[in-house]
């Protein structure tokens, strides 16, 4: 890419930042420009008509700020939006993230597969498309974990009330007798390991980010191929709290990152 060129990704908060490192690793040269919603976080919680709306200002803002691609890193708004931002912008190759539903029926030994989402991602008709197009024989049990992505939101992956939460939804579906579990949400990924701890060894984990890196490598191909930056840069900007946006690429990233506030998005027109 050359110097006004970038990969745009959001989320309605920081959970897409999961999506932001692993596409880091694998494009460690590429200029990357991130955008947290979080004065509008979770999206998991908001109506349909509210996510496409945020999905399509946000997306118009990284495009004008030189976006070559865009990966929609957050659940409810794939769901949601992602066939109106491509309609809005064909040109614009458009890539989104989704429960990891086929890598868990490969990888269950019992049929029975646990996923955890938020409550917009498991309503919404995508992820119903997405379920009738698994194999007979497969029982998956949705748990919508209300407030999750909130607690994870706060940036304290060991206050005691995240832990609880956590406790308490791999618990139900202990119960239930999974054998394999998907992360249905970009931020459930910064929790991994808790959620490993409370399911247990023999528990198989699916998080999709790093699927979602390779397929936006795939698709972003002809944008970054032979155009390295010297000085490569990622780009972290905030519709809210920008020191506590800081503070958590600090923590959670392993590489230098800039932060600031995004500038007024205006409605899309």
């Amino acid at each position: 890419m050359n110097s006004s060129r970038s990969i745009g990704i959001f989320d309605s908060g920081v959970g897409g930042l999961s999506v932001l490192q692993a596409l880091h690793r694998r494009l460690p040269q590429a200029r990357l420009r991130y955008v947290a919603d979080t004065a509008h976080a979770p999206y998991g919680e908001r109506d349909v008509g509210f996510v496409v709306g945020r999905s399509r200002r946000i997306v118009a803002h990284l495009v004008a700020e030189g976006a070559a691609g865009i990966v929609v890193a957050c659940n409810t708004a794939t769901a949601a939006a992602v066939r109106e931002l491509r309609a809005t912008w064909p040109q614009q190759p458009i890539v989104g993230v989704e429960p990891g539903l086929k890598p868990a029926v490969a990888l269950t030994r019992n049929g029975r597969v646990g996923v955890l989402a938020t409550g917009g991602t498991l309503a919404s008709a995508k992820f119903a498309t997405l379920l009738q197009a698994q194999p007979a024989g497969i029982t998956f049990i949705a748990r919508p974990c209300p407030g999750l992505a909130r607690l994870i939101e706060d940036g304290d992956l060991e206050a005691p009330g995240l832990l609880a939460a956590i406790t308490e939804h791999t618990g139900a579906l202990r119960e239930a007798g999974v054998d394999t579990v998907v992360l249905g949400c970009t931020h459930y990924g910064f929790v991994r390991h808790h959620i490993e701890a409370a399911l247990g060894s023999e528990v198989a984990i699916v998080d999709t980010a790093d699927a979602v890196a390779r397929h936006a490598v795939e698709r972003f191909t002809g944008l970054v191929e032979g155009n390295a930056l010297d000085n490569p840069r990622v780009h972290l900007q905030t519709t809210g709290d920008v020191g506590q946006l800081r503070r958590i690429a600090r923590a959670w990233l392993p590489f230098a990152c800039s932060v600031d506030a995004v500038p007024a998005i205006s409605p899309f027109a």
